[in-house]
Protein backbone atom coordinates (compact mmCIF):
# COMPACT_ATOMS: atom_id res chain seq x y z
CA UNK A 1 0.00 0.00 0.00
CA UNK A 2 1.21 3.20 -1.08
CA UNK A 3 2.46 6.62 1.27
CA UNK A 4 1.30 10.09 1.73
CA UNK A 5 3.27 13.15 2.03
CA UNK A 6 0.92 15.93 2.71
CA UNK A 7 2.72 19.47 2.42
CA UNK A 8 0.87 22.05 4.34
CA UNK A 9 0.78 25.67 3.48
CA UNK A 10 4.45 25.89 2.50
CA UNK A 11 3.94 28.98 0.46
CA UNK A 12 6.15 32.51 -0.08
CA UNK A 13 3.76 34.35 2.45
CA UNK A 14 4.43 32.08 5.02
CA UNK A 15 8.09 31.30 4.44
CA UNK A 16 9.29 34.63 3.57
CA UNK A 17 6.37 37.07 2.91
CA UNK A 18 4.14 38.98 4.78
CA UNK A 19 3.89 36.25 7.68
CA UNK A 20 7.52 34.84 6.70
CA UNK A 21 9.40 33.88 9.67
CA UNK A 22 13.60 32.26 9.51
CA UNK A 23 12.82 28.95 10.88
CA UNK A 24 10.34 28.44 7.56
CA UNK A 25 13.25 29.01 5.22
CA UNK A 26 14.83 26.54 6.40
CA UNK A 27 12.79 23.81 5.99
CA UNK A 28 12.91 24.54 2.50
CA UNK A 29 15.78 21.87 1.08
CA UNK A 30 14.82 19.27 3.74
CA UNK A 31 11.11 19.04 2.70
CA UNK A 32 12.26 19.23 -1.42
CA UNK A 33 14.26 15.94 -0.04
CA UNK A 34 11.51 14.30 1.23
CA UNK A 35 9.25 15.07 -1.50
CA UNK A 36 11.97 13.68 -4.12
CA UNK A 37 11.91 10.37 -2.05
CA UNK A 38 8.27 9.87 -1.82
CA UNK A 39 8.22 10.05 -5.75
CA UNK A 40 11.03 7.98 -5.87
CA UNK A 41 9.41 5.51 -4.41
CA UNK A 42 5.91 5.95 -6.11
CA UNK A 43 4.08 7.35 -3.23
CA UNK A 44 1.79 9.94 -3.40
CA UNK A 45 2.24 13.64 -2.61
CA UNK A 46 -0.63 16.42 -1.71
CA UNK A 47 -0.28 20.04 -1.41
CA UNK A 48 -2.18 22.50 0.86
CA UNK A 49 -2.45 25.85 -0.32
CA UNK A 50 -4.02 28.81 2.11
CA UNK A 51 -6.08 30.63 0.09
CA UNK A 52 -7.86 33.72 0.23
CA UNK A 53 -9.10 36.38 -1.59
CA UNK A 54 -9.07 40.54 -2.04
CA UNK A 55 -12.07 40.48 0.62
CA UNK A 56 -9.48 38.63 3.71
CA UNK A 57 -9.90 41.99 5.58
CA UNK A 58 -13.69 41.27 5.71
CA UNK A 59 -13.00 37.35 6.81
CA UNK A 60 -13.54 36.13 10.26
CA UNK A 61 -9.69 35.13 9.90
CA UNK A 62 -8.90 38.60 8.26
CA UNK A 63 -10.39 40.25 11.56
CA UNK A 64 -8.53 38.20 13.99
CA UNK A 65 -5.52 38.50 11.97
CA UNK A 66 -5.18 41.50 9.76
CA UNK A 67 -2.47 40.95 7.40
CA UNK A 68 -3.45 40.03 4.38
CA UNK A 69 -1.71 36.64 3.01
CA UNK A 70 -1.94 33.72 0.43
CA UNK A 71 -4.40 36.35 -1.65
CA UNK A 72 -4.79 33.98 -4.55
CA UNK A 73 -3.11 35.51 -7.97
CA UNK A 74 -0.22 36.99 -5.92
CA UNK A 75 3.51 35.93 -5.91
CA UNK A 76 2.48 34.89 -1.95
CA UNK A 77 -0.04 32.27 -3.10
CA UNK A 78 2.54 29.92 -4.67
CA UNK A 79 4.51 27.33 -3.20
CA UNK A 80 8.37 28.78 -1.85
CA UNK A 81 11.51 27.81 -3.39
CA UNK A 82 12.82 24.09 -3.95
CA UNK A 83 9.69 23.35 -2.37
CA UNK A 84 7.82 24.62 -5.74
CA UNK A 85 9.93 22.93 -8.40
CA UNK A 86 9.50 19.58 -6.92
CA UNK A 87 5.55 19.72 -7.63
CA UNK A 88 5.00 17.05 -10.62
CA UNK A 89 2.26 16.74 -12.59
CA UNK A 90 0.55 14.04 -10.68
CA UNK A 91 0.72 15.65 -7.43
CA UNK A 92 -2.36 17.05 -6.07
CA UNK A 93 -3.16 20.34 -4.60
CA UNK A 94 -5.76 21.48 -1.99
CA UNK A 95 -6.65 25.33 -2.09
CA UNK A 96 -7.99 25.69 1.40
CA UNK A 97 -9.86 29.10 2.41
CA UNK A 98 -9.49 28.31 6.56
CA UNK A 99 -7.00 26.39 8.92
CA UNK A 100 -7.79 22.39 8.16
CA UNK A 101 -8.78 21.30 4.13
CA UNK A 102 -12.07 19.78 3.36
CA UNK A 103 -10.50 18.85 0.47
CA UNK A 104 -8.02 16.97 2.01
CA UNK A 105 -10.71 15.06 4.17
CA UNK A 106 -12.33 14.01 1.55
CA UNK A 107 -9.03 12.92 -0.68
CA UNK A 108 -8.68 10.92 2.55
CA UNK A 109 -11.39 9.30 3.00
CA UNK A 110 -11.57 7.63 -0.23
CA UNK A 111 -7.77 6.67 -0.64
CA UNK A 112 -6.54 4.52 1.81
CA UNK A 113 -2.91 4.62 2.51
CA UNK A 114 -0.46 2.65 5.45
CA UNK A 115 1.01 6.44 6.63
CA UNK A 116 0.18 9.94 6.16
CA UNK A 117 2.85 12.18 7.28
CA UNK A 118 2.69 16.01 7.60
CA UNK A 119 5.02 18.25 7.63
CA UNK A 120 5.26 22.28 6.53
CA UNK A 121 3.78 25.73 8.33
CA UNK A 122 2.40 26.60 10.78
CA UNK A 123 2.61 23.44 13.59
CA UNK A 124 0.40 25.19 15.93
CA UNK A 125 -2.26 26.22 13.69
CA UNK A 126 -2.33 24.96 9.38
CA UNK A 127 -0.46 21.66 10.59
CA UNK A 128 -2.20 20.76 13.28
CA UNK A 129 -5.75 21.29 11.76
CA UNK A 130 -4.40 19.06 8.82
CA UNK A 131 -3.08 16.30 11.57
CA UNK A 132 -6.40 15.96 12.98
CA UNK A 133 -8.23 15.63 9.49
CA UNK A 134 -5.85 13.04 8.61
CA UNK A 135 -6.44 11.36 12.01
CA UNK A 136 -10.50 11.36 11.61
CA UNK A 137 -10.09 10.36 7.98
CA UNK A 138 -8.19 7.39 8.86
CA UNK A 139 -8.31 6.58 12.06
CA UNK A 140 -6.44 3.23 11.45
CA UNK A 141 -3.37 4.33 9.55
CA UNK A 142 -0.27 5.92 10.68
CA UNK A 143 -0.05 9.37 10.70
CA UNK A 144 3.31 11.07 11.13
CA UNK A 145 4.32 14.60 11.97
CA UNK A 146 8.18 15.06 11.52
CA UNK A 147 9.24 17.74 13.98
CA UNK A 148 12.49 18.58 11.94
CA UNK A 149 10.31 19.37 9.14
CA UNK A 150 7.29 21.54 10.45
CA UNK A 151 7.89 24.92 12.10
CA UNK A 152 6.05 27.93 13.64
CA UNK A 153 7.00 31.82 14.20
CA UNK A 154 6.79 30.93 18.30
CA UNK A 155 8.67 28.19 19.71
CA UNK A 156 6.55 27.48 22.76
CA UNK A 157 3.29 26.84 20.72
CA UNK A 158 5.50 24.82 18.42
CA UNK A 159 6.30 22.37 21.14
CA UNK A 160 2.75 22.87 22.77
CA UNK A 161 1.15 21.57 19.35
CA UNK A 162 3.59 18.56 18.90
CA UNK A 163 2.78 17.66 22.49
CA UNK A 164 -1.08 17.61 22.10
CA UNK A 165 -0.79 15.88 18.58
CA UNK A 166 1.12 13.29 20.47
CA UNK A 167 -1.20 13.02 22.70
CA UNK A 168 -4.03 12.10 20.24
CA UNK A 169 -1.94 9.21 18.59
CA UNK A 170 -0.20 11.27 15.97
CA UNK A 171 3.34 9.99 15.71
CA UNK A 172 5.80 12.87 16.50
CA UNK A 173 9.39 11.98 14.83
CA UNK A 174 12.77 13.86 13.80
Amino acid sequence: MKKCLVVVDYQNDFVSGSLGFEKAKELDSKIANLIEKYHNNSDDVVFTLDTHYDDYMNTNEGKSLPVPHCIKGTNGHNLYGKVSQSVKETDLLFEKNTFGSDKLFEYLKNNRYSSIELVGVVTNICVISNAVIAKTAQPETEIIVNKSLVASNDDKLNDEALSVMSSFQIKITE
